[in-house]
């Protein structure tokens, strides 16, 4: 969905309506954030798969994902849309070229506190599962390579 928001926006936006301008900079906004909370639920999966490998039953998991997965970025766009839903609108950069319009968001502060704060935060927990995954994995192959030392003598 994010591919076909991002793909039909210049598009959509050459109409010049700004409710459905509005309309597809929340989606994009929201398909965006969805995707990168998505990739942190992968990232707590692997976590889950290989460093708590036993007694990892966590009831309802799918239905805790997908609570998550589509809510926690419909949360952030909501909030937005409560502050003033005018944060999202038409950029157009050159009136000659109607396609170079971009419906998005238009306040830098907005942007950098609901896309890139977030993101940064999605991309320090999966840097922490992943060193986490690979001091676990590194720590299996060393006690491997002593057993293994251990039973050679």
């Amino acid at each position: 969905m994010l591919n076909l928001v991002f793909l039909t926006n210049s598009w959509l936006s050459s109409f010049n309506q700004p409710g459905l301008c509005i309309t597809v900079a929340v989606l994009l906004h929201y398909f965006l954030l969805a995707a990168f909370t998505w990739m942190c639920l992968e990232s707590v999966q692997f976590y889950l798969s290989l460093v708590k490998v036993f007694n990892v039953y966590v009831p309802k998991y799918i239905l805790k994902c997908c609570i998550a997965g589509w809510g926690m970025p419909a949360i952030v766009i909501t909030i937005v849309l409560i502050i003033n839903k005018d944060f999202y609108g038409n950029g157009s950069h050159s009136e000659s070229n109607p396609f170079s319009n971009f419906c998005w968001i238009q306040e830098n502060i907005v942007f950098y506190i609901s896309v890139v704060a977030y993101v940064f935060v999605i991309f320090l927990m999966n840097t922490a599962m992943f060193i986490t995954v690979l001091l676990q994995i590194h720590s299996m192959k060393s006690r491997t390579q002593k057993r293994s030392r251990f039973w050679k003598r």
